[in-house]
């Protein structure tokens, strides 16, 4: 396996590290963390260039690469600006159902609008009250000639006040089990009997709002299914797989952001005449800190390729999430420990890039999922 980058890949590393230098104004971004508000002018800028779906298919609009490009990108804007990176790269959120399960139809009408910034998309999956367990959806799609009607509620959806479009689950089977009893559908946000609700603020990733969505006889055309019908649940799947790479690149970004101001901050900081780089105690922190940032970019690179190759698995995809999003949390933990009292400070970005990690942290499912992901992979099903 080659672990060196090709030329394109670094060029894309550089632009994405040039446009957030660029337009990541750290005024701008501290005044839309502490709004909650979207950064729509960024976002357009930046599928203008081509960040936005660097992954689809040039026939929608897409840069025709691959996950490692855009784990490339994710952790390059990231470690710009943890809150600010991944609102962008989650611009294109439930299009990524479409782009790996929907029909041309859906794919030709909505992922070229969604690459070129003129659409936002989000999913739609979680309920109230049930948690991670989406084989006990309550929500309900009932089939009226043309027509699929839609009612229930719908919780923890990113970007909904933003979407134009949403990619939800419901139950089209009641007697069917999970696995062939649900489906995928494309719902636009101007349909009517669809109604939203802000869940509030956030602890991190502000400029992501976090809405409940209520659909009251929501109707939608035959052809805004995705995929087959009933196999809701597997797509899902694939799409959680692939989306914790996302995640995963996203939390090495904010890691190697949060090492990179506490490391400035030691080379310039003196205590008893000496900068505090020179402290051996210092040195082991942040040689710790440094490992455990690359061998979590180690496995977000591996399987980030692997899902390039086709060879992408739950417990790959669950690995990479678990390691990198922790070590998000460990690294600027201690970043904020090296900066003492300052950590704590606005100003200083590092109590930011805390809080971003520990939303990644839950984000796609928490530890304990993604652990029985994994332990369900190495030990196998356990007979009683």
């Amino acid at each position: 396996m080659n672990f060196r980058l090709d030329r394109s890949q670094v060029e894309i590393q550089k632009a994405a590290r040039d446009f957030a230098r660029g337009e990541f104004d750290k005024d701008l971004v501290l005044e839309l963390d502490r709004k909650g508000a979207f950064p729509r002018k960024i976002w357009e800028k930046a599928a203008q260039l081509g960040f936005i779906g660097i992954h689809y298919d040039e026939a929608f609009s897409g840069g025709g690469l691959g996950q490692l490009e855009n784990a490339l990108l994710a952790e390059e804007l990231c470690r710009k600006d943890s809150g600010l990176g991944a609102a962008l790269m989650l611009a294109g959120y439930g299009a990524e159902c479409l782009l790996r399960c929907g029909q041309n139809n859906l794919k030709k009408k909505f992922l070229p609008p969604v690459a070129e910034g003129e659409m936002l998309s989000a999913i739609a999956f979680y309920e109230p009250g049930n948690g991670f367990a989406l084989s006990n959806l309550e929500t309900t799609a009932d089939k009226d000639g043309n027509a699929w009607v839609l009612n229930g509620q719908k919780t923890y959806v990113l970007h909904g006040d933003q979407a134009d479009f949403f990619i939800l689950l419901a139950r089209t089977d009641p007697h069917a089990p999970p696995d062939n009893g649900i489906s995928m559908f494309l719902v636009e946000a101007h349909r009517e009997g669809l109604s939203m609700e802000t869940l509030g603020e956030k602890l991190g990733s502000r400029m992501i709002g976090a809405w409940q969505l209520r659909l009251e006889g929501v109707r939608i055309p035959a052809d805004n299914l995705v995929g087959k019908a009933g196999k809701g649940l597997l797509q899902a799947g694939k799409f959680f797989d692939e989306s914790r790479v996302l995640a995963a690149a996203m939390a090495v970004g904010t890691a190697q952001g949060a090492f990179d101001r506490a490391f400035d901050y030691v080379k310039q900081r003196e205590q008893f005449n000496r900068k505090l780089v020179q402290f051996e105690i210092t040195r082991h922190k942040l040689a710790d800190m440094a490992l455990k940032v690359k061998l979590a970019r180690l496995i977000t690179y591996e399987t980030a390729w692997q899902s390039d190759q086709g060879k992408l698995n739950a417990e790959g995809s669950a690995m990479a999430k678990l390691y990198a999003s922790q070590v998000a949390v460990e690294v600027a933990d201690e970043a904020i420990q090296l900066l003492g009292g300052y950590g704590y400070m606005a100003e200083y970005e590092i109590e930011h890039f805390y809080r971003d990690a520990k939303t990644l942290e839950i984000f796609e499912n928490n530890k304990g999922e993604q652990k029985n992901i994994v332990a369900g992979a190495v030990i196998g099903k356990i007979k009683r």
